[in-house]
């Protein structure tokens, strides 16, 4: 009964080390794109069940692939039917996919440029990514160097960069895990594990009042309070009413990776303020859970949808995975 969580614990102490190092060697995904999918339920010993607070779970996939270098998705971008999943080694995924939950027109790629050569781990430690509607601009925030890059909207050209003096000080893996441009224009970044002076639970944040990599842009700092002192914040995500769903994750032993979902107001992010948000769902088990990572927001009629993915961590006991679920809470 406790293997698994033994294994895990083992595997992810592994995991850490080598992370913390950015020593270890960059595999890069193969030319040819190969993956298959597994349909998955929310709760395997009830497959009926659909509800978790405040969310419907509309169904989920299984992301598979022979391709020793597949998985590690932190991040990813959803527009419309076409899916961009970023690993935090620099590897992205690119498919379209409709209700049948099939996915075509896969293409295997690597970020053209970032921090350091690219040939260590350390060097794309890509951890969040954000775009802007308009121009198609993406940006991806790198821990270990602590920076911001901005690419063109098909991955296939660094435009620039920046190592925010505001995050300078930021732990080497804890860094910019989180990355959201707002429909205003601003951006709202997160560290993981970087914390304020004092702070046992608080989180690092802070916010741009433009383009993070643009000369001369200072931001405002502000402290993120995640639901509990055990919970790193992984992701973030605007709504359509402008309101932010943040994606806490936690592991421990036995129960591995329990994940809340907190509901921020945006317009509380002012200096020196101390934000905390509303739990509106959890995922531990017996719901599937893993190291969810990865969070996008799209429109479907009248639905809004929210998208989860996972970081496998290429380790055997994890999975790459791909959630739907539609939001049910009304608006301001």
């Amino acid at each position: 009964m406790l293997l698994r969580p033994v294994i895990a614990l083992f595997s992810l102490g592994s995991i850490l080390l080598l992370s913390a190092s950015g020593r270890d060697g960059r595999d890069l995904l193969g030319k040819v794109s190969r993956m298959t999918v597994e349909r998955v339920p929310l709760d395997a010993r009830d497959p009926g069940r659909t509800r978790v607070g405040a969310l419907t779970y509309l169904g989920g996939i299984r992301l598979k692939s022979p391709d020793r270098a597949f998985g590690g998705f932190s991040s990813m971008l959803v527009e419309g039917d076409r899916f961009t999943l970023l690993s935090d080694g620099g590897a992205f995924i690119r498919f379209r996919m409709g209700a049948d939950w099939a996915p075509r027109e896969l293409v295997f790629g690597d970020l053209p440029a970032g921090p350091g050569t690219g040939w260590l781990k350390g060097d794309r430690d890509s951890e969040s990514m954000t775009r802007d509607p308009a121009t198609g601009r993406i940006w991806v925030g790198f821990e270990g160097h602590n920076a911001i890059w901005r690419y063109d909207a098909g991955l296939t050209r660094a435009e620039r960069s920046a190592e925010p003096a505001a995050m300078r000080d930021w732990s080497v893996n804890g860094g910019p895990e989180s990355m959201v441009r707002l429909a205003d224009g601003r951006f709202v970044v997160i560290g993981e594990t970087s914390r304020p002076k004092g702070s046992r639970i608080g989180r690092e944040a802070l916010l741009f009042p433009g383009d993070p990599t643009a000369p001369g842009i200072e931001p405002i700092r502000f402290v993120y309070m995640p639901p509990g002192e055990l919970y790193d914040p992984s992701d973030a995500v605007q709504l359509p009413d402008g309101r932010l769903i943040v994606l806490n994750r936690r592991f421990a032993v036995p129960s591995l990776f329990t994940v809340k979902l907190t509901l921020v107001d945006p317009r509380e992010f002012r200096p020196g303020a101390v934000v905390r948000g509303k739990e509106i769902a959890a995922l531990a088990a017996p719901l599937i859970h893993d190291n969810y990572e990865a969070l996008a927001i799209t429109r479907e009629g009248d639905d809004t949808i929210l998208w989860m993915a996972s970081d496998d961590n290429q380790q055997f006991w994890e999975w790459s995975l791909l959630l739907k679920f539609r939001i049910e809470f009304g608006k301001r």
